[in-house]
């Protein structure tokens, strides 16, 4: 009975997602377009792709471009789970709390490019596009710091779905766990919308994949997505730097832990293949999952310290970067389990020696593009 109930819903949802989508389509509903080269990373699934490292993996290669490294760029996210409202400037010394997990780590890792939430990205555009406006709009009331440049570039983070901008380079993330074409629409499954949507991006990235796997699997994936002629695929895995103490200035090589135990504590998406890789660089791991953003509660840190302190010697406990922005704000973490927080930074890497070609495809549109223009090829009839 339950199982019926969510086939009801997820179709009854269904229909409501196609009937917005259409209103886009014959621009009812609009899509606002830049004179700025705008790209999204986005997903059609709830959570769990890899959204975030990989525009990091983005901007990472726009700063280290001779061109593009001096120019302004910017990220704009919603700051999922933030308790302020409105456009605001992610600054150094705010908290997960005030912008968001992810673009507070956004803004510590590349302090030098502007970085920005709001839940509307057409008016967080708007604003990034011409700063000025932050002065003079009604709707930039409750922004606090209203300095900052003007945006060269803006990159969207989630976005896909949005649809009121309109993007120059769409980017679609679908994990290698659970491709979107083996998924179903909310709540029976995770897709915001049915698989596809995926016909409206540029270029689709299999994310987290693993680094064992085989020409067939590549295969058997290209031949589940079905990909249109002027869509591109990618593949992708992550590679793991150094283990950086939370609460203290020390590091860690992953190599240093064969004879550890260690707890993973996340609150991710989906921490699944993070925790496949550490096995084979630790003795033993133990997985404390969150839900994705979730901000401890004093009940969450009394079940860490149990956990960890149960787990034999020698033992040390593993976040992400995103949590790690959340854990600091806890003034209830005792010293002993402070000392034992390492974050695992990660890193984005293009397999299958395709580096250069995503690059290649990335630098066409932000060189030969200074003005938005769309790179898809819109087709009047998409696959069903």
């Amino acid at each position: 009975m339950k199982e019926l109930l969510l086939k009801i819903a997820s179709a009854l949802y269904g229909v409501g997602v196609k009937l917005r989508h259409i209103l886009f389509d014959i621009n009812i509903l609009r899509s606002e377009k830049f004179d700025i080269p705008i790209i999204c990373v986005g997903n059609i699934t709830v959570g769990g792709t890899g959204k975030t490292p990989h525009t990091e993996m983005l901007l990472r290669t726009l700063l280290s471009d001779e061109t593009w490294g001096q120019k302004n760029l910017a990220v704009l996210s919603r700051g999922y789970k933030r308790k302020t409202r409105g456009f605001q400037q992610v600054t150094l010394t705010g908290t997960a709390k005030e912008f968001g997990d992810e673009p507070l780590q956004i803004k510590k890792k590349f302090p030098s490019i502007t970085v920005a939430v709001d839940r509307s990205r057409a008016e967080g555009c708007r604003f990034l596009a011409d700063p000025q406006k932050l002065h003079t709009s009604k709707k930039a009331k409750r922004c606090i710091n209203k300095d900052m440049p003007k945006a060269d570039l803006i990159i969207l983070d989630d976005a896909f779905q949005h649809r009121y901008v309109k993007p120059g380079l769409n980017i679609l993330l679908t994990e290698y766990h659970r491709l979107i074409t083996e998924d179903q629409l909310l709540p029976a499954g995770r897709l915001r919308e049915k698989a596809s949507g995926r016909y409206r991006a540029n270029t689709v990235i299999v994310t987290k994949c693993p680094r064992t796997m085989t020409p067939i699997e590549f295969r058997v994936i290209e031949k589940k997505l079905s990909l249109m002629p002027f869509q591109s695929l990618f593949f992708s895995t992550y590679d793991y730097g150094n283990l950086k103490g939370l609460f203290k200035d020390e590091e860690k090589s992953l190599n240093q832990l064969k004879h550890t135990n260690v707890l993973l504590l996340t609150g991710i998406g989906n921490p699944k293949q993070m925790e496949s890789d550490l096995k084979s660089h630790v003795l033993s791991v133990k997985s404390l999952p969150f839900p994705d953003h979730h901000f401890f509660s004093p009940e969450d840190i009394a079940d860490i310290y149990r956990a960890f302190t149960q787990m034999p010697q020698p033992r040390l406990i593993i976040t992400t970067e995103k949590d790690a922005t959340r854990l600091q704000i806890r003034p209830d973490l005792l010293h002993e389990i402070k000392e034992q927080i390492y974050v695992l930074p990660v890193e984005v890497q293009i397999m299958r020696n395709a580096t250069s070609k995503f690059n290649e495809k990335l630098f066409r549109y932000v060189h030969k593009n200074p003005k938005h223009r769309s790179l898809a090829q819109r087709k009047n009839h998409l696959k069903a």
